[in-house]
């Protein structure tokens, strides 16, 4: 039990990351020193991307999941309703350059938008 609520905290807490890389710039709009912590999380997420690789939470979150004698990440609302955000079905290199890109497009529109009010 307390793995597979560990399993889920970790899931949550990629799902919060991922949020945050893909929209905190604009909260950067109303508060600007959000971009310390948005800059380096948009930059690991889209790394991560480009390079094909897997965030570290991945490993953990399966090794909590078989800690608790899981094998899937069917059961509870998080791994049944959410999962699939985080690892579709059918993700290909080509999915993963097109995603970070999208990433980076959106947030250096909503950047430029913050650096030209300020000028």
């Amino acid at each position: 039990m307390v793995w597979s609520l560990l399993a889920s905290g970790v899931l949550a807490l990629h799902l919060a990351f991922i949020a945050f890389a893909i929209g905190a710039g604009l909260l950067v709009i109303r508060w600007p020193r959000v971009a310390w912590a948005h800059v380096p999380a948009l930059a690991w997420a889209a790394l991560i991307e480009f390079a094909g690789g897997i965030c570290p939470l991945t490993p953990l979150e399966v090794w909590l999941l078989r800690r608790a004698g899981e094998s899937g990440y069917s059961g509870g609302f998080i791994e049944h309703y959410l999962t699939a955000i985080v690892y579709p079905d059918g993700l290909t290199r080509a999915h993963q350059v097109a995603l970070g890109t999208a990433v980076l497009a959106v947030n250096a529109l909503v950047y430029w938008r913050v650096l030209a009010r300020r000028n």
